[in-house]
C-alpha cells in the first residue's frame, strides 16, 4: 500500500506547487508586462473611472446599447445563463430583448438585428459589440441627439478595433469608449 500512497502524495504536492504557485506567478508576470499592468483598461470620464474591459449598462436611447448581460452587468459574478436554444424561458428572454430593440429602433426588421444585441456572452460582461450592432443603432442615436446619421457612423468607423494582427478574432467596438466619444462629440 505504501508504494501507491507516497507517489500519489508526491504527485499531489508537485501539482499544487506547479499549478497553484508557479503557474500563478507566470500569469501574474505576463500580466505585469502587458499594457495596463494586468489591471484592466481604465477610462476616466467626467470625474469617474470605468473599466473598458467590463460591460457597462447603457439603456438610454441617446447611447449605444451594450450586449445583454446574464449577470445584470455585475462584475463580481461573471457567468452565462446555461440555458440552451430549446429552453422556453430562454426563448422568452430573447424574444423580449428583440421586442425591446424593435420598439426603440423603428424601421428595423427582426431579421436584421445582430445576434449580439439579443444574446448574452458567455461571461455576461462582454464590453464589445460587432460593428453591425453599432451601425444598426446609428439612426436612433442620430435622431435622439439631433445629429446626422453619417456623423454617428463616422464615429463608429473611428472606434472599430481590428483583429489581432488583422487575422485573429472579429472586428469589434467597445461600447463604453464609443459612448464617451459620442458625449465628447457635442463638446
Amino acid at each position: 500500500m505504501k508504494q501507491y500512497i507516497f507517489p500519489a502524495i508526491k504527485l499531489t504536492l508537485l501539482s499544487l506547487i506547479l499549478f497553484a504557485g508557479v503557474y500563478t506567478l507566470v500569469m501574474l508576470g505576463i500580466g505585469k508586462v502587458l499594457p495596463g499592468n494586468g489591471e484592466g483598461k481604465k477610462v476616466s470620464f467626467n470625474g469617474k473611472t470605468f473599466y473598458a474591459n467590463i460591460a457597462q449598462n447603457f439603456s438610454e436611447d441617446k447611447y449605444f446599447w451594450s450586449r445583454p448581460s446574464a449577470v445584470n452587468y455585475n462584475a463580481a459574478g461573471s457567468a452565462g445563463s446555461n440555458k440552451g436554444p430549446t429552453n422556453p424561458e430562454y426563448l422568452q428572454t430573447v424574444q423580449a430583448r428583440i421586442d425591446t430593440f424593435l420598439a426603440h429602433n423603428p424601421g428595423i426588421e427582426k431579421k436584421d438585428i445582430p445576434v449580439d444585441m439579443v444574446t448574452a456572452s458567455g461571461s455576461g460582461l462582454d464590453p464589445d459589440i460587432s460593428p453591425e450592432a453599432a451601425y444598426i443603432q446609428a439612426k436612433r442615436i442620430a435622431s435622439v441627439r439631433g445629429i446626422s446619421e453619417q456623423e454617428v457612423k463616422s464615429l463608429i468607423d473611428k472606434n472599430i478595433d481590428k483583429p489581432l494582427l488583422n487575422m485573429f478574432g472579429p472586428e469589434k467596438v467597445n461600447v463604453l469608449q464609443l459612448n464617451i466619444a459620442l458625449d465628447e462629440l457635442k463638446k
